[in-house]
């Protein structure tokens, strides 16, 4: 993909700490030498053998201490904030939460769920975000969509049927991805449907329409509009006639799916037939954690650390 050339030139002109907390995962161990021998960014291996050192136990001391502050009006004991903080998931979770690190990278080994749910417990949400979502990153063959071909899809991978709020922080956070990843100077943001402007009654086309409103009041400065169809989203003629006035329609650069069926479904048929590249990052937690697929390349590993730092220096 071409635009990870620029997100690693993004990533050298300001240097972050990566904390990979499956440091003896050999894909993990090779990505953590590119990225410091490219300047991409200052990768922490994390082992339990590691945490376990004499030098470092007043740190997962204080770790601890600070977990079972945070969790225990959950039920977490003190004990039991211990053992998770000897974790290196959790002890990197704590290594955001704390400055240590700027930002975490795992999923060579463990499932999202295994990652989301310490990153939920502990890094927490972003102020004014409800909730984490994905985007994509899609560099199309047709240079004439989005900006010279890429596009920011959302959400495709976390949330299965957001309901108008939630679709409207999506909205807004993947703005914001679009800005700090992409460059965008300008996201222009198109709230799928299949209808444009009226063109069909239903729930489903009622839930894009509020979106789309609370987005507006989450973000008045952002170019977004709603709801419209795929075509009339990024066809200028086809936005002609079926939303003119639009200050998005047929110039949409950041495209946001009603649900994750449809979200799921667009990125892979652009994948697929339409050969279109595509990289996905988590958006919303006020530290970026970003996941991998668990068949990933030590190249996927080396890209998502290059992402995660400059979520990182945009924060």
């Amino acid at each position: 993909m071409k635009i990870m050339e620029k997100i690693k030139a993004k990533a050298r002109a300001s240097v972050k700490r990566i904390v990979l907390p499956e440091g003896d995962e050999p894909r993990t161990v090779e990505a953590a030498g590119i990225v410091a021998a490219e300047g991409v960014a200052e990768p922490v291996l994390l082992t339990p053998g590691a945490i376990a050192r004499p030098e470092n136990k007043s740190r997962l001391d204080a770790y601890a201490d600070a977990l079972y502050e945070l969790r225990k009006a959950k039920g977490l004991t003190r004990e039991a904030a211990a053992a998770l903080a000897a974790d290196p998931m959790y002890y990197g979770m704590m290594m955001v939460k704390e400055g240590d690190a700027d930002g975490l990278v795992s999923g060579a080994v463990h499932s999202t769920g295994d990652m989301l749910r310490p990153a939920l417990q502990i890094v927490k949400t972003a102020p004014g975000m409800k909730l984490v979502s994905s985007a994509f990153l899609l560099e199309s063959r047709v240079a004439e969509f989005g900006e010279d071909g890429l596009l920011v899809l959302a959400d495709c991978v976390v949330n299965p049927c957001p309901d108008a709020e939630e679709l409207a922080n999506i909205a807004v956070a993947t703005a914001d991805t679009a800005r700090a990843l992409c460059g965008f100077g300008e996201p222009r943001v198109a709230m799928l449907s299949f209808s444009s402007k009226g063109s069909a009654e239903h729930p489903l086309v009622d839930k894009v329409r509020k979106a789309t409103a609370i987005a507006h009041s989450l973000a008045p400065d952002l170019l977004i509009d709603g709801e419209l169809q795929l075509d009339a989203a990024l066809v200028p003629d086809v936005a002609a006639l079926k939303a003119k006035g639009s200050p998005v329609a047929g110039r949409a650069n950041v495209l946001v799916f009603p649900d994750l069926q449809s979200g799921n479904i667009g990125y892979k048929i652009a994948q697929r037939l339409g050969g279109a590249s595509c990289f996905a990052v988590l958006q919303g937690l006020a530290g970026p954690c970003n996941d991998l697929s668990r068949g990933c390349s030590v190249d996927d590993i080396v890209n998502t650390i290059a992402a995660t730092a400059v979520q990182a220096g945009a924060a």
